[in-house]
């Protein structure tokens, strides 16, 4: 379980060009398409913040937080794990394979990439006084395209929008930010490495 802990942003780098062939070969509509594309996107912006450069925790728990133990407090290698795969995966995937059976989930999923593309763009990197965080590349060049074509193409209903937004304020706010918090321990063993400290 260790392992996963350290490595499942690596085996989501596998996992993005299985995705993305699955998409290409064996979707049946373009907004089915969009959503396994969307899923490829998280999977590439994960690594990013976790493996090139990956300094986002670091970044997270010190600008956000003031942490004054940013590779363990509040963010850390558990709480990461939960968020990003039991959350984060999950919810991309459910996303894709139900595709238009449940367009509230595929906004869900966009408003939680929407709020990556304002939270690395402008958020994070206000507080950090920087012009570049880990993240931010794919935030904008991946999860900015694929929200505007969502809100292209997808046929919302007034439903739609009311359990898609509630869902994505729910993912954003308890499924991210409240679980970093309910999720800290500044006793735990899970520490992530000296590489993830901004030098």
């Amino acid at each position: 379980m260790n392992f996963l802990r350290k490595h499942w942003y690596d085996l989501g780098a596998f996992l993005m060009p299985v995705t993305l062939m699955h998409a290409f070969f064996f979707t049946h509509s373009t907004y089915q398409f969009l959503m396994w594309l969307s899923l490829g996107t998280l999977f590439l912006h994960q690594l990013e913040e976790y493996r090139f450069p990956g300094t986002f925790p670091a970044m997270l728990n010190r600008v956000m937080f003031k942490s004054d133990h940013p590779l363990y407090y509040p963010l850390n290698t558990n709480t990461a794990l939960v968020i990003n795969v039991g959350i984060g995966w999950l919810s991309y995937f459910l996303a894709a394979v139900f595709a238009e059976r449940f367009l509230w989930l595929g906004l869900a999923t966009i408003l939680v990439s929407c709020g990556n593309v304002v939270a690395h763009l402008l958020l994070f990197n206000a507080k950090a006084k920087s012009f570049y965080n880990a993240g931010m590349a794919t935030s904008i060049f991946l999860f900015a395209p694929c929200t505007f074509y969502f809100f292209k193409i997808a046929d919302l209903d007034l439903s739609d929008w009311l359990l898609g937004v509630v869902l994505g304020l729910a993912l954003n706010y308890l499924g991210i930010i409240k679980t970093i918090v309910w999720m800290a321990d500044e006793q735990t063993d899970y520490v992530f490495d000296d590489r993830f400290e901004k030098k």
